[in-house]
């Protein structure tokens, strides 16, 4: 499995997906522990952070569909606010173009895009929903895994402060979401309204 570091992101990017309210408790400022866990992350393998190298399917550290993390909605892009997901300067957008896959905006910028089932969307590993939990385990070694707020199911983050991956799993262990952006957004758990 094809694998490329994903920590040539710009240093400016910034975040992806679900929403604008309190974030989980990981999204916290780090624990000793983590700090570690936060240096070994550098060798991690990720997501590549060229969109020229990737297919308008591939999901990157950088974005999907010209949307990119850090920077605002590119004029003429389909992605726009619905009704109920506005607030405290947080917006939920979607595109009719790109089913299952929604984005957050904070701040006037991309700061979180998630995809999920019926996207059709991959990270360059080829791992995206519907991938197992096993799959993230061996492409993407180091991430913290910390149970699901409110399923049975699991969170597995990249750790660090630049762009980052965030899948989500049921229970049965199958990517439901993933998330990619910066935190605190990255590790939201709720919409925005």
């Amino acid at each position: 499995m094809k694998t490329i570091p994903i920590l040539l992101a710009p240093m400016s990017a910034l975040a992806l997906l679900a929403a604008c309210s309190s974030p989980s408790d990981e999204a916290a400022a780090p624990e000793d522990g983590d700090i570690a866990a936060d240096a070994a992350t550098d060798a991690t393998p990720t997501p590549s952070a060229t969109p020229a190298q990737a297919s308008a399917k591939t999901l990157t550290l950088d974005g999907l569909g010209g949307l990119t993390i850090g920077k605002p909605v590119p004029a003429g892009s389909s992605f726009t606010a619905g009704e109920g997901q506005i607030g405290n300067g947080c917006e939920t957008l979607s595109s009719p173009d790109w089913p299952g896959v929604y984005a957050m905006r904070t701040g006037g910028v991309v700061k979180r895009i998630s995809v999920s089932d019926g996207s059709g969307v991959t990270l360059e590993e080829g791992v995206g929903p519907g991938s197992s939990i096993e799959d993230v385990r061996a492409a993407f070694p180091g991430f913290r895994e910390t149970p699901h707020k409110y399923t049975e199911g699991k969170y597995l983050t990249q750790p660090g402060t630049d762009p980052r991956l965030r899948f989500e799993t049921d229970p049965d262990g199958t990517v439901t979401i993933v998330h990619v952006g910066v935190m605190p957004e990255l590790g939201y758990v709720e919409g925005c309204a």
